[in-house]
């Protein structure tokens, strides 16, 4: 019922073709009692100018779980860039978030996704 999303998917809050259709898919997962996830590497690709309203108060909401890299988390990330052969490590962070969140990933990409961890359910933003 959780959603982890990458850079994409933040970006898509702002785009006009695409703001009404994201918005509608985190609030109908927070309304199932789901949880939503943006690592903080998400943030950062995303965030251009302080007129991004939609994702400004998207990261103020208490719904929103942000996942910072931690010494452990960022050898857990290594490991896993390792181990599948995709070195964008945001990507490796957002695809091990939402693995142990049991969360599907809200992506532009994916592919990335899903080279990481084939097993994670994947949603176009």
């Amino acid at each position: 019922t959780g959603l982890t999303l990458d850079a994409g998917a933040l970006l898509a809050l702002d785009h006009p073709a695409k703001a009404i259709a994201m918005q509608a898919r985190l609030t109908e997962a927070v309304r199932r009692g789901g949880t939503i996830c943006v690592p903080v590497g998400a943030i950062a690709q995303a965030w251009r100018s302080s007129r991004q309203v939609r994702l400004a108060r998207l990261l103020k909401s208490r719904d929103i779980d942000v996942a910072v890299m931690t010494p452990n988390v960022a050898r857990s990330v290594g490991l896993l860039c390792a181990r599948s052969g995709h070195d964008d490590v945001s990507d490796v962070h957002v695809a091990l978030c939402a693995r142990e969140r049991r969360h599907a990933v809200i992506t532009s990409d994916p592919d990335d996704i899903s080279r990481v961890d084939p097993a994670l359910p994947v949603i176009r933003a």
